[in-house]
């Protein structure tokens, strides 16, 4: 799969999953223009990608298509804290 058409792909799933799990009572939707994507690589037929969302509820993820199987795998985490260690 080439790399445009892999990531326009993980936009579509992210938009997917995130307005599935957005809490009903906020009345939010979001779409493709609100997911961006933080890194991405491709190695011969294999994609993997790192997006997250403008929504402030702290989710990323990963997903990866393994280009002999034509299978996407879809990761999604939950930010839960960020902090120093000097």
């Amino acid at each position: 799969m080439g790399n445009d058409k892999f990531l326009s792909r993980c936009k579509q799933i992210v938009t997917d999953y995130a307005n599935k799990h957005i809490d009903k009572t906020d009345s939010v939707q979001i779409t493709e223009d609100d997911v961006y994507v933080v890194w991405s690589c491709k190695t011969l037929q294999n994609n993997k990608a790192l997006l997250s969302t403008t929504l402030p509820d702290g989710m990323y993820y990963e997903i990866t298509y393994n280009g002999d199987k034509q299978e996407t795998y879809v990761d999604a985490y939950k930010k839960f804290e960020n902090f120093v260690v000097k």
